[in-house]
């Protein structure tokens, strides 16, 4: 069994975790959303460090360049990003490049500390590989995220 939003809704519902944990415990109806939003927040901090650590880039021709030079592992487009522009970047890509589409641009604004962040890209490393499964976290936990690996 895995985490999962029903899950969680449901054991709130049903009260599990008085069952649980022996003891009378309440649990908060909104517990299933702030489990959403903290895996949200770890896997934005991977690319937020990405970004400090000089391994992160944002802006077209940037990503479009990191790309190109086979030196992304992780694409990352906003979810308000023009098709023509994902599948203009997405298509400079190798088969080993793992896309994401889950975070808006104010998300992606904030772990980036700059605005309008549409389309970015993090190189090659541990970073890129935690944040890819930081993403598969949010995939599993709510089934709506969008993420794909050529």
């Amino acid at each position: 069994m895995s985490l999962s939003r029903e899950r969680v809704k449901e054991a709130v519902k049903k009260n599990l975790f008085s069952r649980g944990f022996g003891t009378e415990t309440k649990a908060t109806p909104e517990l299933a959303d702030l489990i959403g939003d903290l895996l949200r927040k770890l896997a934005l901090s991977y690319f937020s460090l990405a970004k400090k650590a000089g391994l992160a880039v944002s802006g077209n021709s940037k990503v479009e360049d990191m790309v190109s030079k086979n030196k992304a592992q992780v694409i990352l487009h906003a979810v308000e990003a023009a098709p023509d522009g994902r599948r203009k970047i997405d298509g400079l890509a190798g088969p080993d490049v793992t896309m994401i589409n889950i975070f808006t641009v104010d998300e992606l604004d904030l772990a980036f500390g700059r605005s309008n962040v549409i389309h970015a890209a993090v190189g090659r490393g541990k970073l890129a590989e935690k944040l890819i499964l930081a993403v598969r976290r949010i995939e599993r936990y709510d089934a709506q995220a969008s993420v794909s690996c050529n």
